[in-house]
């Protein structure tokens, strides 16, 4: 079972089925999907699909995903956790996203911070990455804030509604 983080206004916990709404509420909004790489879902069993693969990620220990939820208020407003995780070379990516209607509102950061104090103290990783598509102005800024340091352009990395993007590669180390 996934451990439940807790910050001043959230609680990241684990995505259960009965979050596929909330999910779906938000890969079927085309400002989520935007710089996302992945298609707008069009059905809330595509939503229970998430679900699903963050389940089975978990326990193949491959990625680990929190539902971002404020607290007193149940529903989930997006997911946060990490990708492409690798134990063996303690390194994982990072990857969030939450609903526009909670957008500059400072959760995003909030859950962020707590979920790369857990990677570092927790899952012993020595190297938190990210890729973000080059356009992402506000990803891009929030990475920067928090101390990811930008390591280089992957050109045509991502494709998203049928067009290459490039993207940037960040990282941010224990002792950064």
């Amino acid at each position: 079972m996934i451990p439940t983080l807790e910050t001043d206004r959230l609680l990241l916990r684990e995505i259960t089925k009965n979050d596929a709404e909330g999910i779906f509420a938000c890969f079927s909004n085309h400002k989520v999907t935007k710089y996302y790489g992945q298609e707008m879902l069009e059905s809330i069993d595509q939503a229970e699909a998430i679900v699903d693969f963050f389940e089975r990620s978990y326990k193949e220990k491959r990625g680990i995903r929190w539902g971002i939820e404020r607290k007193g208020s149940p529903g989930i407003i997006g997911t946060i956790g990490f990708n492409a995780w690798t134990p063996k070379h303690r390194r994982a990516e990072i990857g969030y996203e939450i609903h526009p209607d909670q957008w500059r509102k400072g959760y995003t950061s909030e859950a962020l911070l707590k979920v790369i104090h857990f990677g570092f103290e927790e899952l012993g990783l020595t190297r938190v990455g990210a890729i973000v598509f080059k356009e992402n102005t506000a990803s891009n800024h929030l990475l920067s804030k928090v101390g990811f340091q930008k390591e280089g352009l992957l050109k045509n990395y991502m494709y998203q509604d049928g067009k290459a993007y490039d993207t940037y590669v960040y990282s941010l180390l224990p002792s950064s």
